[in-house]
């Protein structure tokens, strides 16, 4: 008897994660592709706590949104203890979200997130107050958020936008954009669409060092002309 039961449970376990794997299976994809670290589909399912998060917000989205919101809490505050990950069951989340390692993210009630958009980990999508209403973040298709970013307010992340870590935004950044600093700030990739998904949201634009780069050069000049004019004069 004890073996039968046990033999339908490890059945029914097997079918739960043939299941996850397919309902999954863009999310897994997206951690596939964006991190050289994952080697197959099956260690991503079972090991990576993005793919558990998501899975529990999944499940308990449906749930806040008819009104059952102390089981949906119940649901995501259990995966934040088990992930480190918390998702508001209120947020809305498009296809494809990775978050890398995950430790410190979190995802405000109001936030809502597109496609293929990727959260490194300490990232905060938050609000600034006690306003109601819609007050967290707006983010668009293949955005990539820096570690320690936070992205706080009712405002729209443009796609393809990139944040660079430890920034701190807090107004509109429209699309095809990098962000650095604290506060933010935006540097334009020339009107130009950013290709694919750039990971990469260490090495980007400082406009601020490239403006006092800008204020060296003509400095130099000035007292390049400075020392010209005074060799005219003194012959």
């Amino acid at each position: 008897m004890m073996m039968l039961l046990f033999s339908w449970l490890l059945l029914g376990a097997a079918l739960f994660l043939v299941l996850l794997r397919f309902t999954m299976r863009g999310e897994i994809q997206a951690a596939l592709e964006r991190d050289p670290a994952a080697s197959s589909a099956w260690e991503v399912l079972l090991l990576y706590p993005s793919i558990f998060a998501i899975a529990c917000h999944r499940a308990a989205h449906p749930l806040h949104q008819n009104g059952f919101r102390f089981l949906a809490r119940l649901i995501s505050q259990t995966s934040r203890s088990f992930t480190g990950i918390e998702i508001h069951p209120g947020a809305t989340i498009g296809k494809g979200l990775f978050i890398d390692h995950g430790m410190g993210v979190v995802i405000g009630e109001t936030t809502v997130i597109g496609d293929n958009v990727t959260l490194f980990q300490g990232v905060t999508l938050g609000g600034t107050g006690k306003e109601k209403g819609k007050r967290h973040p707006t983010l668009g298709d293949n955005v990539v958020v820096g570690t320690g970013a936070k992205v706080l307010g009712s405002f729209t992340i443009g796609d393809n936008v990139r944040i660079g870590a430890n920034a701190v935004v807090v107004r509109e950044v429209p699309p095809n954009a990098v962000v650095v600093g604290v506060p933010g700030r935006i540097v334009r990739q020339h009107g130009r669409e950013i290709p694919g998904i750039r990971l990469d949201h260490t090495s980007l634009p400082d406009p601020l060092a490239q403006a006092l780069e800008k204020l060296q050069h003509e400095i130099d000049a000035i007292e390049t002309q400075l020392k010209e004019h005074r060799k005219k004069t003194s012959t």
